[in-house]
């Protein structure tokens, strides 16, 4: 056991390069892990500042000095977010207030149709079917109690967020302005020798830019695309709707899946089984099957192709121990780890022998 050890560790950290990226890694990840409620704002901020990079660089190019780009992204990036939480967000959460008001009609309706079930289908029985009501009224009665619980407990978190409305926008400009400066900081703590973590954040840094800004895109475009649809069809609560699509790209495989029921729902509350019904579901499909088979390749051309399982796995990995950022960044940090798998240098048994 222990002469199986001692080769395992001779083939892959005999490099002390690799020693110093190993302990780089458990410590950031152990920060990350234990303070991320406190670091969430810079996590935030350090994300958006990614993003926001590849613009600084596009208006740099035609020879602006880098303070002046700073300055008209991050104008940019303040008149978008006062559009979108002034406008958008207020218009979506009366279309989702709506939606609430309507789920109880959307309930009785559905029991209707369950307790009609029994004429159609002989191995379903009337007590089979209050059964399930009477579950179905349980759960949304313990849901509704949960979200006046919610609601009330959220004033500290609407104090919270208004904290990150101020902190969040000056990290993002700091971020951007001193970048250069940064960089050199963290750099200093690092050994001089360095060849195999420039090389790994080199590739690593490629992947995660090109999948962050392609994500975005795609959320926008899908969401955008999808509330053309719906509207054009006049399905209720189409903006509300498609942000949920926009959003559910985040979650490759999963999320188009789930946010399917609610749009067909919706559909199906508002029409019945008509021809409305399968021309705007054919329409949603075709809408889903053009992000998959267009969109994604279009805009993830230079990101690394991680196999479905490992997609998955970093999906539930990465976003049970991160939530929702966790999700975001599941296969940028699948990418990471593909990276370093691939880059880590390691001594081949030959080698071993010979030494």
């Amino acid at each position: 056991m222990l002469k199986t050890l001692g080769e395992w560790f001779h083939r892959y950290l005999s490099d002390p390069q690799a020693v110093v990226l190993a302990l780089l890694l458990v410590i950031g990840f152990t920060i990350i892990i234990t303070m991320s409620d406190m670091l969430m704002p810079a996590l935030a901020a350090l994300v958006i500042a990614y993003l926001l990079e590849g613009l600084v660089r596009f208006v740099q190019k035609y020879h602006a000095n880098r303070l002046y780009a700073v300055i008209l992204v991050f104008s940019l990036f303040i008149a978008f977010l006062f559009f979108f939480f002034g406008a958008l967000v207020p218009l979506v959460s009366s279309q989702l207030t709506e939606f609430v008001k309507e789920v109880p009609n959307y309930i009785g309706f559905a029991q209707q149709a369950l307790l009609q079930l029994p004429q159609h289908v002989s191995f379903i029985n009337d007590t089979q079917i209050l059964e399930i009501t009477t579950v179905v009224n349980k759960e949304i009665a313990g849901f509704g109690q949960t979200v006046v619980a919610g609601t009330l407990s959220s004033i500290p978190g609407l104090l919270t967020l208004m904290v990150y409305a101020i902190l969040v926008p000056l990290l993002v400009f700091f971020f951007l302005k001193d970048k250069d400066v940064l960089l050199k900081w963290c750099s200093s703590f690092l050994p001089q020798q360095r060849d195999l973590m420039s090389g790994v954040w080199s590739e690593v840094d490629q992947q995660i830019g090109n999948y962050i800004r392609g994500k975005v895109w795609e959320i926008f475009i899908v969401g955008i695309v999808t509330y053309i649809v719906f509207t054009i069809f006049g399905l209720k609560y189409a903006l509300l709707l498609s942000a949920v699509v926009g959003l559910s790209v985040l979650i490759p495989y999963i999320g188009a899946t789930v946010v399917s029921i609610p749009v067909a729902a919706v559909a199906y509350f508002q029409w019945g089984i008509t021809s409305d019904f399968w021309y705007l579901i054919i329409a949603y499909f075709v809408v889903q099957a053009l992000d998959g088979n267009v969109l994604v390749p279009l805009l993830f051309s230079e990101v690394v192709n991680l196999h479905p399982v490992a997609i998955i796995l970093s999906i539930i990995i990465f976003g049970g121990l991160w939530g929702f950022w966790g999700v975001f960044f599941a296969i940028p940090l699948g990418t990471l780890v593909n990276a370093l798998l691939i880059a880590w240098p390691r001594i081949s048994q030959e080698e071993q022998q010979t030494a």
